[in-house]
C-alpha cells in the first residue's frame, strides 16, 4: 500500500503530463485559426478560453463527486448506462489513439527541419515504442520527463513571448494595421468568428486527461490541473495569435503554417530561436504521445474492472504498471499509422470528432449527476445553465468543423462504427454465448440422431464383415509355412476368426503343429486362430460338409498347392483358393 502512495503524482507532474498535451495546442492552433477568422483569431481564441473556463466546474464538479479514473466514461457510467458510458469510452480512446499518433508524426516532422532526411515513418514509430517503454517502467518515472519538457516547453514559449514584444518595441506596429486592414470574405464577422472558433476549440484537447488518472494524483491536485491548464491555453493562445498577426504578413502566415512559430521565431530573434522553438515542438508533442499513453492506461483499466473488456488486461508489473494495456493501445496505434501510411488529414478527423463528442458528452454527464445524484457530495457545484452554454459550444464546434472538413467526419464514422461494434459485442458477449450454443444445440440435435444411428449401423457393420470366419486346411505344415499363411490372411482379408483345419488319420500326431500355432497367436494378436483337429479324409464331401455346417463359404476357405499326388482336381473342390 505504501508504494501505491509514493506513486501518486504531485501538481506539477499531473499538470505535465496532461498540459504537454494541452499546451502543445500553441505549436499549431494560432496558424489554424488565423486561416479562418484572420486578424480576428485571437477573439476566437478568447471564446475557447471562456468555454475552458466552463469546463474547468463542470469537471470539478463531476470529478470531485466521482473521483475514478475514465472522465467521461466514469461519470456517464454512474449516471446512465453502461452502454451509453462506453461509447464515450470509445471516443475518448481514438482520441488518445489519435493523438499519440498525430502528435508523434508531427513531432518527427519538426525533428525533420533539424535533421534533414529523417526516416519520418520509421522516426514516428521508434517514439511510440520509446514512450511505451515509459509508461510500462510506470507512472512516476514516466511524470520526471514530462515535467521535463513542460517546464522546457513554457520556457520556449515565455521566451518567444517575450522576444517577439521586444522586435514590436524596436519595428513599431506597422505590420499590425496592414494585417487588420485585410479584407475578409463576403461572409460576416459571426461567421468568421465561428469557423475560428471551431478550428480553435483544437487547441484545448487534452483537457480531458487529467480525468482519466485522477486515482494516480494525490488528494486536491486534480482542480488544480484544470486551473493550470486552463491559464496557459488563455494566455499563450491568444497571446500568440496577436503576435503573429502583429509581426508576420497574412500573406507569409499560410505559406509556413506547418511550423508557424518557428518561423516566428526566425523572424524576431534569428535562427538560434527558430532551432529553439523547433527543439521544444518535438519535446512537447512528444511529451502529448506520453499524455496519450497515461490517460488511456486509467481508462481501460476502469472499463477491464467494470468487465467490458476482458481480465487479460489487468495483468500488472511490479511498478503497478498495466503493462498488457499499454502494448495494446502500442499495436493499436502502430496498426493505424500502418493502415493510413501517416495521413495526418485522415486521423485529424479522427482526432477532431472525437475530442469534441467527449466533451460534449462529459457536460451531458454533469447534467445527469445533478438530476440523479443531487444527494452526492461533491467539493464545488458548476451552475446548470453555464454547463447548458458550454455543451451548446462544444456543439456549435463540432458543426462547425463539419463544415470546415466533410471528409474529416466521414473518416471519424469509419473508424468509430467498427470500434462500437467491438465495444457492443463485448458487452453483450454473455448472451451471445448463449445464443451460440442454443444455435449449434438446434441444429446439433438432428445431425447428432443420425451421427448415433449411422455409428451404430456402421459399428454393427464392421463387426459383421470381422466376424466372417475363414478357414485353412493344414497338413501339419512347419511354421514358416503357417505364418505365410497368417500374413496373407491378415494383409488381404477383413477377418478376425480363422480355423485352421488338420484332417487326420488314426496314425497321426499333431503336438508340433500346436506349439507353433501358440507362437502364431501371440505373434498376431489381432486375429483369433482356433486349431481344429477332424478325423476324416480330405475332399470335396468333407468341405461340402464344414462349408453347411459351419455356413462358411468355400472361398473363404484356403489350402496350400497340393502335390502331384493329390486324388482331385482344384475345381473339385467347389472354390477353395490356394493361397501358398
Amino acid at each position: 500500500m505504501k508504494n501505491k502512495i509514493s506513486h501518486k503524482l504531485n501538481e506539477l507532474q499531473a499538470t505535465a503530463i496532461c498540459g504537454n498535451d494541452i499546451s502543445s495546442s500553441c505549436l499549431y492552433v494560432s496558424a489554424l485559426t488565423i486561416g479562418h477568422a484572420g486578424q480576428y483569431a485571437w477573439i476566437s481564441l478568447l471564446i475557447v478560453a471562456f468555454v475552458l473556463f466552463l469546463f474547468r466546474r463542470i469537471y470539478g464538479e463531476v470529478v470531485g463527486a466521482l473521483p475514478l479514473n475514465g472522465g467521461a466514461y466514469n461519470v456517464l457510467l454512474n449516471t446512465s448506462s453502461k452502454r451509453v458510458a462506453s461509447i464515450a469510452a470509445v471516443l475518448t480512446v481514438l482520441s488518445y489513439m489519435a493523438t499519440a499518433v498525430i502528435s508523434a508524426t508531427e513531432a518527427m516532422h519538426y525533428l525533420e527541419t533539424i535533421f534533414s532526411g529523417l526516416n519520418i515513418h520509421i522516426a514516428t514509430i521508434v517514439v511510440l515504442v520509446i514512450f511505451t517503454g515509459l509508461s510500462i517502467i510506470g507512472i512516476g518515472e514516466s511524470a520526471m520527463v514530462a515535467v521535463f519538457i513542460f517546464i522546457f516547453h513554457l520556457i520556449s514559449l515565455s521566451l518567444l513571448v517575450l522576444v517577439s514584444i521586444f522586435f514590436l518595441f524596436s519595428n513599431g506596429m506597422e505590420t499590425f494595421h496592414l494585417n487588420w486592414e485585410v479584407p475578409t470574405t463576403t461572409h460576416s464577422i459571426f461567421y468568421i468568428l465561428f469557423l475560428g472558433f471551431s478550428a480553435a476549440m483544437l487547441g484545448i484537447s487534452g483537457f480531458e486527461s487529467s480525468a482519466n488518472f485522477v486515482e494516480e494524483q494525490k488528494n486536491g491536485v486534480f482542480p488544480k490541473t484544470l486551473r493550470n491548464m486552463w491559464a496557459i491555453v488563455s494566455f499563450f493562445n491568444p497571446v500568440i495569435a496577436i503576435l503573429l498577426i502583429a509581426i508576420i504578413p497574412m500573406t507569409q502566415i499560410g505559406d509556413h503554417q506547418e511550423s508557424l512559430l518557428s518561423y516566428l521565431g526566425h523572424t524576431t530573434g534569428g535562427s538560434w530561436l527558430s532551432w529553439l522553438i523547433s527543439i521544444d515542438a518535438v519535446m512537447v508533442l512528444c511529451g502529448a504521445v506520453l499524455t496519450s499513453f497515461v490517460g488511456v492506461s486509467g481508462l481501460l483499466k476502469r472499463m477491464t474492472l467494470d468487465r467490458i473488456l476482458t481480465n487479460f488486461f489487468l495483468k500488472e508489473n511490479k511498478r503497478g504498471s498495466s503493462y498488457r494495456i499499454i502494448i495494446s493501445f502500442f499495436i493499436l496505434c502502430v496498426s493505424v499509422f500502418l493502415v493510413t501510411e501517416g495521413a495526418l488529414e485522415a486521423l485529424a478527423g479522427v482526432y477532431t470528432f472525437s475530442f469534441l463528442a467527449v466533451m460534449c458528452l462529459f457536460g451531458i454527464g454533469n447534467l445527469l449527476l445533478k438530476i440523479k445524484r443531487k444527494r452526492l457530495p461533491r467539493p464545488e457545484r458548476a451552475k446548470g445553465i453555464s454547463v447548458v452554454v458550454a455543451i451548446a459550444f462544444v456543439v456549435m464546434a463540432f458543426y462547425g468543423n463539419v463544415v470546415l472538413n466533410k471528409e474529416a467526419f466521414t473518416t471519424f464514422i469509419k473508424y468509430l462504427i467498427p470500434a462500437i461494434i467491438f465495444v457492443i459485442i463485448m458487452l453483450n458477449r454473455s448472451a451471445i454465448i448463449q445464443i451460440s450454443l442454443d444455435a449449434l444445440e438446434y441444429f446439433y440435435k438432428p445431425i447428432r440422431r443420425i451421427v448415433i444411428i449411422s455409428n451404430r449401423y456402421l459399428q454393427k457393420m464392421q463387426r459383421k464383415i470381422n466376424a466372417q470366419e475363414f478357414v485353412f486346411f493344414t497338413k501339419g505344415d512347419d511354421v514358416a509355412i503357417l505364418n505365410k499363411v497368417m500374413q496373407y490372411v491378415q494383409q488381404n482379408e477383413t477377418t478376425r476368426n480363422l480355423k485352421i483345419v488338420n484332417v487326420l488319420h488314426e496314425s497321426n500326431g499333431n503336438e508340433d503343429l500346436k506349439k507353433d500355432l501358440k507362437v502364431l497367436d501371440r505373434a498376431y494378436p489381432e486375429i483369433n486362430i482356433q486349431f481344429i483337429e477332424i478325423k476324416g479324409v480330405f475332399g470335396p464331401d468333407l468341405i461340402d460338409d464344414l462349408s453347411r455346417e459351419w455356413n462358411i463359404p468355400k472361398n473363404f476357405m484356403f489350402i496350400g498347392s497340393p502335390g502331384d499326388k493329390f486324388p482331385y482336381k482344384v475345381a473339385d473342390l467347389g472354390g477353395v483358393r490356394l493361397i501358398m
